[in-house]
């Protein structure tokens, strides 16, 4: 039996007035999905549990089958692991972007939580800057790929508060800086990085070249290194893997004892190869049991606002990467599959928020049968199924073991 995930990270969303009241998911074109909605069992799924960050770690450890209740202790922890730097039991791990600050009338606002998108060797040199100037002793630097980086203080503190700075687009930053024990510190950091950065050549070229700079680190999603179980452990998965182009993901499938596929194009933006990651699923599902395929696209346009960007990339996740895997299946013999998003981002609030997202589950057995009256996939006609796991954490549980799981 092979197992497959095709995951479009924040593809649920909101109801849109430019629209006509429909969401990206009713306006795009993806009769995959839709076929795949009518075809299997269909409906919502609680990928955050109540009380926590709707954020993507809290989000795909629960569609990766762990409760976060038990295993989450941050998001940087994660990134760590698929950067290959070992935490020791006193380091606590910071996400670090590098992100845009604009000044105006003596404020300073999150101008873009990406620095423009900055590219991976231009933001290794700014991270490498960082590490000769500030790093070696208490703290360290680590790049990652575009504006994604992390941070480890050594002893550090844990009992702290942070704001994502993509839930600051476009707003003052003064009240969204570190608070509790340490927090004088890693604000100090932040503070010194802006001098940094500022006049660092990478950032006078983007200047020049009217590209939105890089001007100061921003320090979120804290944690120590958290203990899971492997899926061999967990649900006897002997041979996984992950595609993935985020460290978040491959942070989580490393802890999950699963292998790190490299696709070749595949960015974590609008611009990634998506057939690519398909085909190398397929590939993958040769000699594995299980495949995690995460898109990141759908997700960075809702955080951008833009609706026809997410529209989209709904489509091209629907027809490239659901299409192609769909039509590969048929060589692999009996398969389960899952398709949905982790959590919503709508494009109007430009973050992550709580609510269920919309599951598919079918397979060559047969063993989930139809919802009746279907007509495509969506938010709204999954909640009119009346299906729902109020628990994330047990939608692979029904995967992996049948639909009677759970």
């Amino acid at each position: 039996m092979k197992y497959i995930v095709l995951l479009g990270d924040g593809m649920a969303d909101e109801p849109i007035e430019e629209l006509g009241g429909k969401t990206p998911l009713e306006a795009a074109r993806i009769p995959r999905m839709d076929a795949l909605a009518r075809a299997g069992q269909f409906g919502l799924v609680e990928t955050v549990p109540e009380g926590y960050h709707p954020g993507s770690d809290v989000a795909n450890l629960s569609v990766f089958g762990y409760d976060p209740a038990t295993c989450y202790s941050g998001r940087a922890p994660l990134e760590a692991a698929s950067m290959g730097v070992e935490l020791g039991p006193e380091d606590v791990a910071f996400r670090m972007n590098l992100v845009n600050l604009v000044a105006h009338y003596g404020r300073l606002y999150m101008g873009d939580f990406s620095a423009g998108h900055i590219t991976t060797p231009e933001a290794r040199e700014l991270v490498e800057a960082l590490e000769e100037e500030y790093g070696g002793g208490e703290f360290r630097f680590y790049p990652g790929v575009s504006y994604r980086h992390l941070m480890v203080w050594k002893g550090g503190k844990e009992k702290l508060t942070f704001s994502p700075p993509h839930d600051l687009s476009g707003q003052g930053v003064e009240d969204h800086m570190p608070k509790g024990d340490g927090a004088d510190q890693l604000i100090h950091l932040m503070n010194a990085s802006q001098l940094l950065l500022h006049n660092h050549p990478v950032n006078k070229k983007r200047e020049a070249q009217g590209e939105a700079t890089a001007n100061s680190i921003w320090l979120w999603g804290h944690g120590r290194a958290p203990r899971m179980e492997t899926m061999k452990e967990k649900f006897g998965i002997t041979g996984g893997a992950v595609i993935s182009a985020v460290d978040l993901i491959k942070g989580i499938g490393k802890y999950a004892g699963l292998d790190i596929i490299e696709v070749p194009g595949a960015t974590g933006y609008l611009d990634t190869n998506y057939r690519g990651k398909a085909e190398y699923a397929l590939d993958c599902l040769k000699d594995h049991d299980f495949v995690y395929v995460h898109v990141e696209a759908p997700d960075e346009a809702a955080h951008a606002g833009s609706v026809e960007e997410k529209i989209k990339a709904i489509e091209a996740f629907d027809e490239l990467v659901v299409g192609t895997v769909v039509d590969g299946l048929g060589d692999l013999g009996d398969y389960r599959l899952a398709v949905l998003p982790d959590h919503p981002t709508p494009v109007k609030k430009m973050t992550h928020t709580t609510d269920p997202v919309p599951y598919i589950l079918c397979g060559s057995g047969g063993e989930f049968p139809p919802a009746s009256g279907v007509e495509g996939y969506s938010e709204k006609a999954a909640l009119a199924t009346g299906v729902k796991i109020d628990r994330g954490h047990e939608l692979m549980e029904r995967l992996v073991r049948g639909p009677a799981q759970g």
